[in-house]
C-alpha cells in the first residue's frame, strides 16, 4: 500500500495494491477509484484534497487495529 500526495495537482492517491488499472469509476465529483480487471478496487484518488481534508489531518496517519504490529500513530512523510 502506498499513499502519495501531488502538491501541484492537490491530489491524494491511495494505492491499495500494484496492479494494472482496468477502469476508473467516479464516486463523486473529485473522488474516483481505480479497479482491476476483476472489479477489485486497487486505488483511490481525491482531488482538491486540501479543501476536503484539514491540513493537520493530512500531516498524520492513524492505524487502528492494524494486524502487523504497526504503532498506533505513524507520521506521513
Amino acid at each position: 500500500m502506498k499513499i502519495e500526495y501531488d502538491r501541484e495537482a492537490d491530489a491524494l492517491y491511495i494505492q491499495l495494491k500494484g496492479a494494472y488499472v482496468h477502469d476508473n469509476i467516479d464516486i463523486e465529483e473529485g473522488i474516483s477509484v481505480d479497479i482491476d480487471e476483476n472489479g477489485h478496487v486497487i486505488g483511490i484518488e481525491i482531488l482538491d484534497v486540501t479543501h476536503r481534508i484539514p491540513a493537520e489531518e493530512l500531516a498524520r496517519l492513524t492505524f487502528e487495529h492494524f494486524p502487523m504490529g504497526v504503532s498506533s500513530m505513524a507520521k506521513a512523510k
